[in-house]
């Protein structure tokens, strides 16, 4: 593990020369790379070079045990080794976990899908709740949201909603939401009070890049409509909308929220491009489970994944077997909690297998 680190620390020497260069900005895009990999670099050179002071302190304690008389002095250490061997053992773990290999698409955007489900209205009604709470949790995250496209469901919430979020890390902490989510609750149409079971679908897709996904545009058919729902009277007069399809795979991407033909050409290109590169990143993961199924990371649409129980104010995740009793905290966008939880999950699975190599 040392030997890795101090290459890690060689590595973020070297890059924190690059970027000082006087033409390092003549490449931008290259540039803002370095500035990535710096910044991921320096989180684990911080707490290496507090673990190498912690290893000092410890054998310079050993060394006075081993030599020193005095009994002050002798005190001093052992008290001093009682502080710092808990120390050490804690940011080892810590560091194990920093250096697992990163799950490349974790710093990506994403496209974000909610879907009503099983349930009828009440289905849509949740759809929209969850769509809420995700809305919510990316303001807390300082990220940026942008509704893409969006079915009114008839008694209020969606039958489909498809959003763009763009921050730091936005894959890494919403990639564990993809899946069947369930509610249950007394729905507002139910006259006799009873509790009724719905569920809509989550696809979380991280957003693809040009250099991600090769795209013959010869493929692709370009449709123009009217615009409908929420907008005001300029929406419904031009035909700003755009469906773009797919012919080689036969998937249809729509988006109507932009002011202009041409913005929604843009955002539907780029939810074209992340469903088809979800795609093979499915492909690649079922392979990679049919050696070993993972118990956080499959992110199957058709995978039962939470339940929100409001008679009893609990929320389940079932891939971990944990429950939390603060639904209405939840539903307002407090999730940190789950992706910690399944972050730690996925990481000590990763860490099984690292050691199993």
């Amino acid at each position: 593990m040392i030997d890795k680190l101090e290459a890690i620390k060689h590595r973020f020497e070297e890059v924190g020369q690059l970027i000082v260069q006087p033409d390092a900005m003549s490449d931008m895009k290259q540039y803002s790379k370095l500035n990535k990999e710096y910044k991921d670099l320096e989180k684990i050179v911080t707490k290496y070079d507090e673990y190498s002071k912690v290893l000092e302190n410890i054998k310079g304690s050993k060394e006075i045990l081993e030599t020193e008389k005095d009994p002050e002095f002798r005190d001093m250490a052992k008290m001093e080794l009682e502080e710092m061997e808990p120390r050490s053992v804690e940011l080892e773990e810590e560091l194990k976990i920093m250096l697992i290999p990163k799950d490349p698409n974790d710093g990506k955007d994403v496209i974000l899908e909610v879907r009503a489900g099983t349930g009828g209205d009440e289905a849509g009604i949740f759809a929209g709740d969850l769509f809420r709470m995700y809305k919510l949790f990316s303001e807390k995250q300082g990220w940026s949201l942008s509704i893409v496209n969006a079915t009114d469901a008839s008694s209020g919430g969606y039958k489909e909603i498809v959003a763009s979020i763009s921050g730091e890390d936005v894959y890494g902490k919403l990639k564990f939401e993809s899946g069947v989510h369930r509610v249950q609750r007394v729905p507002a149409t139910e006259s006799q009070g009873r509790v009724h079971t719905s569920a809509a679908t989550v696809a979380v897709l991280p957003e693809a890049e040009e250099v991600d996904v090769e795209l013959n545009m010869g493929d692709i058919r370009k449709d123009t409509f009217r615009a409908s729902g929420a907008g005001g009277q300029h929406i419904n007069k031009t035909e700003s909308a755009v469906r773009l399809t797919h012919a080689p795979s036969g998937l249809v991407v729509e988006c109507q929220d932009g002011r202009s033909q041409h913005a929604n050409y843009d955002k539907a290109l780029t939810v074209l491009r992340s469903r088809l590169y979800e795609m093979e990143l499915k492909k690649h993961n079922e392979e990679i489970s049919s050696q070993r199924k993972s118990m956080v990371g499959s992110g199957d649409r058709s995978d039962k994944i939470r339940t929100y129980n409001y008679p009893q104010g609990r929320v389940t995740d079932h891939r971990i077997g944990y429950s939390v009793h603060n639904l209405p905290t939840v539903m307002d966008g407090e999730i940190a909690d789950f992706v910690e939880q399944l972050r730690i999950a996925e990481n000590a699975e990763r860490l099984k297998d690292g050691g199993e190599e």
